[in-house]
């Protein structure tokens, strides 16, 4: 059902507020589940669309899932039935997420056999699937493509280690290869491997199942091939995305927020972006507390110039968060270049902010430039509607700064990454009502 976000715009938040678990971990957590017939315990998993239908999914192909309490599940893939694969439900599920693909490493490694139809997700530009499948073919899988079906079949008889150099260092490409290749025979060896807190999560998990993984959180990995994998309990990190939005947000309000158990350790260079922007945030145990700001100063490169935040493979500046760090500069004082390298479709929601009173300059499809207004000129209330997963938050923080009521349609996309987030940010005095 479609809903939308009515947003009355102008109030301080105050409070503590606790992330949710990683949206981007639990889909490759939940799909290499489906790598041993024994039960596997996951906790903090998020509520939201995406990883709700990944598990109706496994469901679908046999799995037997049990909700043990909030958040926390147990999966067991002892007895999969993979003639659904063949039945229009199936192709259904796949294709209404990105991340269903995620399901195919685990099934070919386990049974030699994976179907995966072109997956959903996001309208942010152009997401090729190369690197899995190219990945695949070098452990001995064959991959066929069915055009009437728009669907890629891919089967092996036995998998078998081999050294690879991906070609880019895809976060979802390194997971299905990792998966693929732990149940394969002889080694193999991953060059330029995404290494994103994410794969280092999955790779400890795997190891306690019985895996045997070196090189974690580095971009190469050599795994040594194993006959079976046990059962474990995992422990899903906090959103690191949720985490960088609630900063963003706190920043785009002038609100004090404490953030609660977000893991310092896995957050990489998120904190200093945010820093750079002007916003102070303190390090209180394992919790970051935002003070309320009445203005937060850009800072310039050390040779005077303008500040450049730009998206890159970790330990860079994850993508996800270039919508929140655009929108949290349009109300700092000072002038920034957004430069989003890696998708060319996600910065044509700036077109929204700029009917709200935002300076933005979009100079081609991969770079803006955001003139601050230093509190001094609010946004106005506007009508929008949310493209994307991250689009959709950015334009709920600015209409919750923003003067006046925001409309916001098509939260489905919102509700795709966010868990409950009307209720959770109204708990700390926000106005947004879901119709």
């Amino acid at each position: 059902m479609k809903s939308s976000f009515i947003i009355q715009g102008g109030n301080r938040l105050k409070g503590e507020i606790v992330p949710q678990g990683a949206k981007n971990e639990a889909l490759q957590i939940i799909s290499a589940t489906l790598l041993t017939s024994e039960k596997v315990v996951v906790e903090n998993i998020p509520d939201i669309q995406d990883v709700n239908k990944l598990i109706e999914l496994l469901r679908l192909l046999g799995s037997k899932v049990e909700k043990l309490g909030t958040g926390i599940y147990s999966f067991q893939a002892d007895a999969l039935n993979l003639d659904v694969m063949d039945t229009v439900e199936f192709f259904k599920l796949m294709t209404s997420i990105r991340g269903s693909i995620m399901t195919a490493g685990p099934l070919l490694a386990r049974f030699g056999k994976a179907f995966v139809p072109q997956p959903g997700g996001d309208k942010i530009g152009r997401r090729r699937l190369d690197t899995h499948f190219i990945g695949f073919e070098k452990l001995g899988a064959t991959v066929n493509y069915d055009n009437k079906k728009s669907a890629f079949t891919v089967t092996a008889k036995e998998l078998k280690g081999d050294y690879m150099l991906l070609d880019e260092a895809s976060v979802t490409g390194t997971a299905n290869i990792v998966m693929a290749a732990v149940l394969a025979n002889g080694k193999t060896t991953i060059f330029n491997a995404a290494c994103e807190p994410y794969l280092l999560q999955l790779c400890e998990m795997l190891n306690r199942m019985g895996a045997k993984i070196s090189g974690i959180s580095s971009n190469l990995l050599t795994i040594e091939g194993v006959k079976k994998l046990n059962g474990t309990t995992h422990r899903m990190l906090p959103d690191m995305i949720e985490i960088g939005s609630f900063i963003g947000l706190a920043a785009m309000t002038k609100s004090e927020i404490t953030i609660k158990d977000v893991k310092w350790q896995h957050l990489g260079i998120i904190p200093q972006v945010f820093r750079n922007l002007g916003i102070k945030l303190e390090k209180r145990n394992d919790d970051i507390f935002i003070p309320s700001q009445e203005n937060h100063e850009i800072e310039r490169f050390m040779n005077g110039s303008m500040l450049t935040i730009s998206d890159a493979p970790w330990p860079g500046f994850t993508p996800d968060l270039i919508s929140i760090a655009l929108v949290t500069a349009t109300q700092a004082k000072g002038s920034v270049l957004i430069h989003q390298k890696m998708f060319e479709s996600r910065l044509f929601f700036v077109d929204k902010l700029i009917d709200m009173g935002a300076q933005i300059t979009l100079c081609d499809p991969h770079r803006a430039t955001v003139i601050g207004l230093n509190h001094e000129i609010p946004l106005r209330g506007a009508h929008m509607a949310s493209p994307d997963i991250r689009a959709g938050m950015a334009m709920l923080i600015a209409a919750l700064s923003a003067e006046g009521k925001s409309t916001i349609d098509h939260i489905e996309q919102i509700d795709r990454g966010y868990q409950n987030i009307d209720t959770r940010l109204n708990a700390l005095g926000a106005n947004i009502r879901r119709v």
